[in-house]
């Protein structure tokens, strides 16, 4: 079996980041639902339902950061790395949900288009678009290594935008009265928001269902156990992730009566872990097939 790793760890460094942009995001969201109400502006109060959304999504990624330190139990022999997918599952959910309200209340507003207080629309849209740009630098770091963050860094993306398309719709209304592109932002920050949150998705449930992570050549593997010296075959070839960046390994591996089983799995551990930087492996090594094939063969 291969070297026991913390599966939690690599959560602990992302955190300050995200109490950081917790607490800037959360005191911006009440400015920003009370300018939306008084100026009556649908793009403004879509962005604040989408910063409403940063916060819930920036909450669940702190409690996911929490329990995913917690080591390993009687219950939870992994640990509770996967809360990580939960966490951008539960996101994603949240984000979807917004668009596609904002999408229909912008149906009515085509109909019957309000007046809009461009003025103060504009003042509060500057503001969140300062206090996105803050949030995204603290969160980038962590995107790129963690599901979990990269679906709060989606969240704060998708409001930045949403602040850009505010300020833009709060000058053309400003200077034409044109209150249509109210509207019209709306929409195209709901259309923007739906397809990124849709990969999102689609991402953590690849995760929870024991997909194959990303970069992982699963062929490659095998073919390299098949290559390796004193090795008949390899069958019951299974891989996974716990999170984002935990991939697991388990095969059965027939080897010839020549070679000595304990160093073959040594070598095939190192193979992995060298080769295709997959440091969590259980290999078991046989002399003959053992029961019927499944899964991968």
């Amino acid at each position: 079996m291969g070297n026991t790793h913390d599966h939690g760890g690599g959560e602990i460094r992302h955190e300050r980041p995200l109490w950081w942009a917790f607490g800037l995001t959360a005191a911006f969201l009440v400015v920003e639902v009370i300018g939306g109400l008084i100026t009556n502006s649908l793009a403004l109060l879509s962005d604040a339902a989408h910063m409403m959304t940063d916060v819930i999504a920036l909450a669940i990624s702190l409690i996911a950061v929490r329990l995913s330190r917690r080591p390993p139990d009687a219950k939870r022999t992994y640990g509770y790395a996967r809360m990580e997918a939960i966490g951008a599952l539960v996101n994603g959910g949240l984000l979807f949900i917004v668009a596609i309200y904002i999408l229909w209340e912008a149906v009515g507003r085509f109909r019957q288009p309000p007046e809009v207080a461009s003025t103060g629309m504009l003042v509060i849209a500057v503001i969140g678009l300062v206090v996105n740009l803050v949030s995204m630098r603290l969160l980038q770091a962590g995107s790129g290594s963690s599901l979990n963050v990269k679906g709060a860094y989606l969240e704060v993306w998708s409001d930045m935008l949403g602040s850009v398309g505010v300020i833009l719709a709060a000058i053309v209304i400003r200077y034409t009265g044109w209150t249509y592109v109210d509207p019209i932002i709306a929409v195209l920050i709901g259309l923007w928001v739906l397809p990124r949150t849709w990969t999102l998705l689609r991402a953590a449930g690849h995760v929870l269902m024991q997909g194959i992570p990303e970069g992982l050549d699963v062929d490659a593997i095998r073919a390299a156990i098949v290559g390796h010296p004193g090795i008949v075959e390899v069958h019951d070839l299974h891989a996974w992730a716990l999170g984002s960046k935990e991939p697991v390994l388990t095969a059965h591996v027939v080897v010839d009566d020549e070679a000595d089983p304990e160093q073959v799995r040594k070598s095939l551990t190192a193979l992995l872990e060298n080769r295709f930087d997959v440091h969590e492996s259980t290999l078991q090594v046989e002399r003959e097939r053992c029961g019927a094939e499944s899964g991968h063969g």
